[in-house]
Parts: structure tokens; sequence; C-alpha cells
């Protein structure tokens, strides 16, 4: 992203002739956090004494703690044409509408012919990734940096983005996978799962581990792990108080996968030995809790919930897909997305309708409501949504 250059001389003459420089910090403050946060994007330039205060990490804190008060945000995020991407923002508790104050568009153009996906938001930013490239965005602000490419000639990758409380800092964990003929030899992979002389699933692991810490200058780090594990394509990891978790087969088992972004050290946790869990567990947002769930032929959803995750304790409870021929079809499928602090289950019509929707299904009271995101039509491509978003202050 380029940044803009300014005279340090007129900088001093603007902040010479700044009223605002009289005005008491804390109703500097006050009267900032009123601003949308595109506004304190670009206030930032008005002059050098702004900036200092918008650029300050207890600006940036202190919004974020009084967004974190908020209620909660879906986000939507849109690839449209060739180069243009959207993010719709609005309350999980309101419905959205173009003529709602709540409903929040931003659009971004990217490099031409090149569709980003991204991983869940923290703390009001994102991480998306097309091959080797990836960016690191502020939908709240319509601000997007690009990260150094990813050092690797592999294919498959995948990346998780999460936020290090201990050091305040952002970082993204990246893994590519390489077979690995040589464990038959030593014994760690079993002759039994080659058949044929083709490669088995389970004997490509992760052989190249690295992570970058965002910010100017950053570089890709190779970093070790002990466990040998090869990552689930297509599964999005999350972060939980600091430590990024993604679904891996270990030692022939699906398993969850944790790295401690403070330490960067990664550990495993065993999942309970059933069997759709094993062929089709896929982690989710669940109001901060660690959720496997599982769905299969659009039955009931079985979740299991990590009550602790210093313990290898899972329980599990049912839900039942409700019946939505009245809004969906008959012939509709409906795929499970999350849960929302309020308990409602998202489900997610596929293929994706025309206008855009999904679906919040309440088991205690039985009832279904349809949330359409306006301005989502036939010229969108790959839609994700995402729950639980929180707007940032925060300028990159």
């Amino acid at each position: 992203m380029k940044r803009v250059k300014r005279s340090k001389k007129r900088d001093e003459r603007n902040d010479v002739n700044d009223p605002f420089i009289m005005i008491p910090m804390e109703l500097k403050l006050e009267i900032l956090m009123k601003l949308p946060p595109r506004s304190i994007a670009r206030l930032r330039f008005a002059s050098k004494h702004l900036s200092s205060i918008i650029l300050g990490k207890d600006f940036t804190e202190l919004c974020m703690t009084r967004s974190s008060t908020q209620p909660r945000r879906h986000l939507v995020s849109v690839h449209r044409g060739s180069d243009m991407q959207l993010f719709h923002s609005f309350s999980q508790e309101e419905h959205p509408s173009s003529n709602s104050n709540d409903h929040d568009k931003v659009g971004y153009t990217l490099d031409p012919d090149v569709r980003y996906l991204f991983t869940p938001p923290v703390r009001g930013l994102i991480c998306g990734r097309k091959g080797i490239k990836m960016v690191i965005g502020n939908p709240s602000t319509g601000q997007f940096v690009t990260l150094p490419r990813i050092k690797t000639r592999k294919k498959e990758i995948l990346s998780v983005f999460g936020y290090d409380p201990v050091n305040d800092v952002y970082k993204v964990l990246c893994l590519t996978v390489i077979t690995q003929r040589g464990n038959i030899a030593r014994g760690i992979i079993s002759r039994d799962y080659f058949l044929e002389d083709v490669m088995a699933w389970e004997a490509i692991v992760s052989k190249e581990h690295q992570v970058i810490t965002v910010g100017a200058k950053n570089k890709w780090r190779m970093i070790e792990c002990k466990y040998p594990h090869r990552h689930y394509a297509g599964n999005h990891g999350i972060c939980r108080d600091g430590v990024l978790y993604y679904l891996a087969s270990y030692k022939q088992k699906r398993s969850l996968m944790g790295f401690d972004l403070s330490t960067e050290e990664f550990n495993v946790t065993k999942l309970p030995d059933d069997y759709e869990l094993q062929e089709f567990g896929n982690l989710v947002n669940h109001s901060g809790k660690i959720t496997i769930a599982t769905q299969v032929n659009t039955g009931a959803i079985d979740l299991w919930v990590q009550d602790d995750v210093n313990k290898e304790v899972w329980s599990k409870t049912a839900s039942v897909v409700p019946s939505v021929a009245h809004i969906c079809g008959a012939n509709q499928r409906l795929m499970f997305r999350g849960i929302l602090p309020t308990g409602e289950i998202i489900f997610a019509p596929l293929p994706s309708p025309n206008p855009f929707f999904f679906l919040c299904y309440d088991p205690k009271e039985k009832k279904v409501r349809q949330v359409v995101v306006d301005g989502i039509g036939d010229d969108s491509a790959a839609i994700q949504v995402f729950f639980d978003h929180v707007e940032s202050y925060m300028v990159l």
C-alpha cells in the first residue's frame, strides 16, 4: 500500500494552527471515538498531533475495548467481477437493509484475477491468501496491506491468522506439505497405507512451518514442529486466547493442533474416537469455545465442545436441522456455519441463493429468521460469511 509523504514543515505549520491541541486529552479521545473508523484512517493525515494519537496503541486499545462491548457483527466478504472485493458489515441483532445506518459496506480493489479467500476475523482484522500472496486488512477502515510472499514452492498451503496478547502483536502461521516416502522405511507410516504404489494421504505431512509477525519489514521465519501432521485442505483455523487451532491428521487420527503465538510452540490434542467426527468433523465458531461440528447428509448436527482447553474431555450435544421449505424450497441444502452468542445456529443454503441470505435458528424457541444481505447478486462469487466480528479503529 502506497503511503503519502508529507512535508515536515507543513506538518509543523498545521500543528501550530491546530486548535485541537488545546483540547484536554480525554475530550479529544471522546470526539475521535464518535467518528467512524474510515474517517479516523483519513484524519491521521490532518496533523502530526492527530496522527500521534490515532496511531498510538492506547487509542487503538481504548477503541477496541469499546467495540467489544457493542453488539457483535456479521461480516460478509464478496468477490465481485475480476478485481473488486466488497465487505458488508452489520449488527447480528438487526436485519441488514440498504436504508439502515448500521449496514456498512466498503470496497477494495484487488489485483486483477486474484481471488483472495479470508480466514475468520481477529479483533476486527482479517487475513486473505491466494497461493503464496497474502494480505492483512481492516474492513472497517478499508485499508489493506500486502505481506511478503510465502517462501515455498508447494501448492497446498494452510494459513491461520491470530493475535498474541502477551506481546501485543498479530501473527500468521503458514504450513505447507511434502510427501515423506522416507517415513515408510523408518516405520513412521505403515506400509499397509500404500496400495499399488499410490501414496497414502497420511503419508503426506506438513514439512514447512513458517510464521510472520505483522509489521514493517518483518519476514517469514521457519520454525520447528515435533508433531508430524497433515492439515486438512479447505478447513479454517481459529484463534482463541493467543492460540491458533486447526484440525489435522496426526498418527492416522483426526486431531486438534494448537500453536501458541507467544512461545511459537505446537501441541496436539486427541479427539474422541467417533466415526463421524473422525471423518467429517469441522472446527467452527462457537462463542469462544473450541467446538467441532459434524453434519452428515444434512441430518442432525453433533457438536463436540471442549469445556477445558487443558483437558482432553469433550461434551457432545445434538441439534436437528430445522424445516425451512417455506423459505428455501424443498430441495435446498443447508450447511451448518456456526453458533451466535445468543445460541442461534447459523445455516447457509447451498448453492448460494440470489439475493444472498443465511438463516438463524433458535433451538429453544424453534424459530427461524432469514437474514438477507443487500447488494449481493448474480455478479457475486466466492461469498464468505463470518460471525462475532467487531469494528477496529487500528490504522494499518
